[in-house]
């Protein structure tokens, strides 16, 4: 053989094994390699021809047609609201109105026709000789033909002017005059805040006054820094400012207050300061890097922590503004005003719940500064679905959630939407739902994971960012709960302004607030008519029986049934009866009756006192359950009207109290659940959501003859004389081989800057 061809030969072997070599390290890192996540669909649940529709917020083209109806058909001149002043007339709002209950039961249950879809449009008339707040119902949608005023029917007369909420033209012309009054204390600002006035912003408090018509509100300033809260830098200066009057022109800054003291106005402010006469504590402008409360990271991003997903993709479903899962079925939704609203909540193909739905968040502070002693924020006239805004995916959401997007129409004639603003996701606690290891007769494990569907919104309220949970529970229950972060709400800290809370800066007061959060409820428990038991323990002392020589303390249960709503409203604070349910007349297969148990989580603060001038306004307050007869004309415990005119309540919840019977009838329970918070140094930079998270469960009792879950594929069993380790025996050793995948996660977005 020549050298040739042994050359020629050894060269091909080399070109062989290098071949090889690639596709052996090929294989491997394909092997390596996980795959991709294979979605498949989800287990199909009932379905119910889009039946739940009737309960839809309005779509954007359905705003729009309301909108132009309303100019074509009025017959007087409107404004755009976004660029209206208080003597124009103006449409606020366009929401959907939610069909009579009788109406859409017939057409959810009897076959009946589907309601009419119909909006209800607020409109402000300025213009007018009489100026007033004027409330339409206009439909059908979505080609409008008809509207009627609803003012009346619903709220016995004729709503006053002054009553509406302050829109954001408003404020801009309030900044203005504020802006032109600051200059005229130029020496002041540059030796207390090394400020021209220009780099102020200004916090609205409310109410707005003291008693019905008033429109005159205390504003704080604090310094601002671009990139960071300005709530934690106050400058100690707050102005009164009467806006009354229709006419912009004639509005007035009417006090000023400064470090303990008050001024008829700035120009005085800044004759006092010229002559010596007034301390001043000079506070140097903040910079971003270093400005208490600053959330800019200070390590590195570090590893990544765990990540939920599902291997074989979502096992619940989204149609429209339906969800399905497990058994479950929920109509979601949102109002602008008062925020997240669910409507016909099944469970295995009965209704639970007809309507749960958010009514009003109360933020009451106490302060020695007026801003801070007057504040009480009624949040539902702010907009809590409106600043319900688009919601991080990894952060404030699961990233694999699914993420909504929510329309509305406020205070401008063009319908908004806020993006991915509200998400739904199935949840893992990493908490056995139930469970339970045999160590004695037959040795077995037996369990459920706690998997819950959550439907998550967040609405941030200038300065509280308030998470809104809805969740279900594959045991049947339902679990309402409610966080609160954000940044607190500050005053200046001056004089004894730890009477009111803590310092938590060179001269930031964190003042003392509650929250309280009100919810209604309407449970229809096996139908309709429910009525409302209560039990509780007491212990009994009895003579053993087999000798009769010693005292047992036996637990009792005391059991009774509550006749009348004055019966049914217990105090905030006070004791209440452990178990409180909606029980049906129909039995389980014990003889029990099919009920629904409401437990409540709360550690509320202070009801304000019913002396108090306003306090009828929150009158929901005062009660952490009241349960009252279901009335199609008391649909909500509260008005975005309360806010502005609280001495003279728009609706007043205490009237719904009126010691009806509530035996066998519609009921709905009103909820109220809180804290107090008074702030301290761990506030800074946000108010964390560990131990600041509220609510209550609506839990089966007796409703089914045993606990559903067991019907849940996910149960685990397995027994001493089984192999755990094969998937036949226990489905938690599949998960090495259906879990074996790379999650498929979307790019990251985030637009939620772009609709302010």
């Amino acid at each position: 053989m020549s050298l040739k061809t042994v050359l020629i030969l050894l060269g091909l072997a080399l070109a062989t094994i290098f071949a090889l070599v690639c596709v052996l390290l090929t294989r491997e890192r394909a092997e390596a390699a996980p795959r991709s996540c294979q979605h498949l669909p989800p287990e199909q649940e009932d379905t119910e021809d889009g039946r739940s529709l009737v309960f839809a917020d309005l779509t954007p083209e359905e705003m729009s047609q309301v909108v132009r109806y309303l100019r074509g058909n009025l017959g007087v001149p409107l404004a755009d609201a976004s660029r209206a002043k208080p003597s124009d007339n103006c449409i606020a709002s366009v929401d959907l109105q939610v069909p009579a209950k009788a109406e859409a039961l017939r057409f959810l249950d009897g076959g009946g026709a589907r309601p009419a879809r119909e909006a209800l449009a607020v409109l402000y008339f300025g213009n007018q000789a009489d100026p007033n707040i004027t409330e339409y119902v206009v439909g059908p949608l979505p080609m409008p033909a008809y509207h009627r005023d609803v003012t009346v029917q619903k709220y016995g007369g004729k709503l006053p002017f002054h009553r509406r909420p302050v829109t954001g033209k408003e404020y801009i012309d309030i900044i203005a005059l504020v802006q032109r009054e600051l200059r005229k204390a130029p020496r002041f600002l540059a030796a207390c805040c090394e400020s021209d006035g220009t780099n102020l912003v200004i916090l609205t408090t409310a109410p707005r006054g003291f008693k019905s018509g008033d429109r005159k509100t205390w504003f704080v300033l604090f310094h601002n820094v671009a990139g960071t809260g300005y709530y934690l830098s106050p400058v100690g200066l707050e102005v009164l400012v009467d806006h009354g009057d229709l006419q912009v022109s004639r509005w007035q800054l009417h006090k000023v207050f400064y470090n303990g003291r008050y001024f008829a106005s700035t120009g005085d402010l800044e004759q006092e300061f010229a002559a010596g006469a007034l301390k001043v504590v000079r506070l140097e402008q903040p910079q971003a890097d270093a400005v208490l409360g600053s959330m800019r990271p200070r390590r590195p991003p570090g590893s990544p922590g765990p990540l939920q997903f599902e291997p074989q993709g979502p096992r619940y479903s989204v149609s429209d503004n339906r969800v399905t899962f497990q058994g479950w079925s929920i109509a979601f939704g949102m109002n602008p005003n008062t925020g997240p609203r669910l409507f016909d909540i099944r469970y295995r193909g009965e209704r639970i719940v007809y309507e749960l739905s958010l009514q009003e968040a109360l933020a009451l502070y106490g302060s020695n500064c007026p801003g801070g002693m007057s504040t009480r924020y009624l949040d539902g006239s702010f907009g809590i679905g409106r600043f319900a805004y688009e919601l991080v995916r990894g952060l404030d959401c699961p990233y694999t959630a699914t993420y909504v997007d929510r329309h509305y129409l406020a205070e401008t004639d063009t319908p908004k939407t806020n993006q991915n603003s509200l998400c739904i996701f199935e949840h893992d606690s990493a908490l056995p739902l139930r469970r339970h290891f045999s160590d004695s007769q037959s040795l077995y494990y037996g369990g459920l994971r706690k998997n819950t569907l959550v439907i998550r919104t967040i609405s941030t309220l200038i300065n509280y960012d308030y998470i809104w949970d809805f969740m279900f529970h594959s045991s049947g229950a339902v679990e309402v709960r409610v966080h609160a972060t954000g940044y607190i709400s500050s005053s200046f800290f001056h004089g004894q302004g730890t009477d009111y809370g803590n310092r938590v800066g060179p001269h930031t007061l964190g003042t003392m607030h509650l929250h309280h959060i009100h919810y209604k409820v309407d449970l229809d428990v096996d139908g309709q008519l429910n009525s409302l038991e209560t039990q509780d323990m007491e212990y009994e002392f009895v003579k053993d029986p087999w000798s009769a020589q010693n005292t047992i303390e036996r637990p009792h249960l005391r059991r009774e049934r509550l006749e009348k709503e004055d019966e049914a409203a217990f105090p905030l604070n006070a004791p209440m009866p452990r178990y409180l349910s909606f029980v049906s007349p129909n039995p389980n297969k014990w003889e029990h009756p099919r009920s629904y148990r409401i437990q409540i989580i709360s550690f509320a603060g202070k009801h304000l006192p019913t002396s108090s001038s306003m306090e009828r306004s929150i009158s929901w307050g005062r009660y952490q359950l009241a349960v009252t007869r279901r009335k199609e004309e008391e649909p909500t415990s509260t008005s975005i009207y309360n806010q502005n005119d609280p001495w003279t309540p728009t609706v007043a919840f205490a009237d719904f109290i009126n010691n009806e019977t509530i035996t066998s009838q519609d009921l709905v329970a009103w909820i109220t659940v809180g804290f107090l918070h008074v702030p301290h140094a761990e506030d800074v930079p946000n108010t964390v959501t560990v131990g600041n998270g509220v609510g209550f469960f609506l839990r089966p009792y007796n409703y089914f003859n045993e606990d559903p879950s067991v019907h849940s594929s996910d149960s685990v069993y397995f027994s001493s004389e089984q192999d755990a380790g094969a998937c036949e025996a226990n489905p938690l050793a599949c998960l090495s081989s259906a879990a074996a995948c790379a999650p498929r996660l979307p790019p990251f977005h985030f637009g939620g800057f772009l609709n302010l």
